[in-house]
């Protein structure tokens, strides 16, 4: 089972969005916990995150290096907030995490736009997310090196 961390940055407006896509994740159990990593919103902001995690399960947690520390599983799938996966992902992530897969990289759609470019989560061991003195999607794929597994 994994630990979820969404790191949702600024665009809180898409969480609700997000979370209702990985519901079918937990519901295969898939998914142990949903972390919601973001900046210091303002209060007003803070607060709706809060009633919409309390309403969807997902914990509220200060920023993406306090979530690793407070994850509960040893894998941890590290997705932006923006992320909107393909078709199939559920099965994709099942078949991976049942093939004894570790380290892997997914993607999700591509945005409409000439140089848009595929946002991607990351599943990563938490010991590793760990050793980055301040861990970022960037810093997090990085650690996977190039020849890291995609599901795509």
């Amino acid at each position: 089972m994994l630990s979820v961390i969404i790191d949702a940055g600024t665009a809180e407006d898409r969480l609700a969005g997000l979370l209702a896509v990985l519901t079918p994740a937990a519901v295969e159990g898939l998914v142990r916990e949903v972390l919601v990593a973001g900046p210091a919103w303002t209060e007003l902001v803070a607060d709706q995150m809060d009633a919409l995690c309390e309403d969807t399960g997902a914990e509220l947690v200060g920023d993406l290096g306090q979530a690793v520390a407070r994850a509960r599983s040893d894998l941890l799938l590290v997705l932006p907030v923006a992320i909107r996966f393909r078709n199939g992902w559920v099965e994709r992530l099942g078949d991976h995490l049942r093939d004894g897969g570790r380290e892997a990289v997914l993607s999700g759609e591509k945005p409409p736009g000439l140089f848009a470019r595929r946002p991607y989560g990351v599943i990563v061991a938490r010991a590793e997310a760990a050793t980055l003195v301040e861990p970022d999607l960037k810093g997090l794929r990085g650690k996977l090196g190039p020849g890291a597994r995609r599901l795509d």
